[in-house]
């Protein structure tokens, strides 16, 4: 099992970006891009805490589970190994 931030869905509901989420927040964009495209493998309490407090929301609404069999979206391989990432 995987926990993924899922904010696509909540700045949809509240017709906000990731621009405006960056300047409310005070999260970088680049924090952000990695929690958006599955990149970072953990968030900060301080962190989620402020997304949290921009969003007006709890980190339940942003923290979601995600099946292992939904894990890997596209098998990528290394120039130096024949394994996709997370094998």
């Amino acid at each position: 099992m995987k926990i993924r931030v899922d904010l696509d869905e909540l700045l949809k509901r509240r017709d906000k970006s990731y621009y405006w989420l960056a300047k409310e927040s005070g999260v970088t964009h680049n924090t952000l891009a990695r929690l958006r495209h599955d990149q970072a493998k953990g968030i900060e309490f301080d962190t989620l805490a402020k997304i949290c407090v921009a969003l007006e929301c709890a980190p339940g609404d942003l923290l979601v589970k995600v099946p292992d069999s939904m894990k890997v979206k596209q098998a990528r391989k290394s120039p130096t190994s024949t394994k996709a990432v997370g094998e």
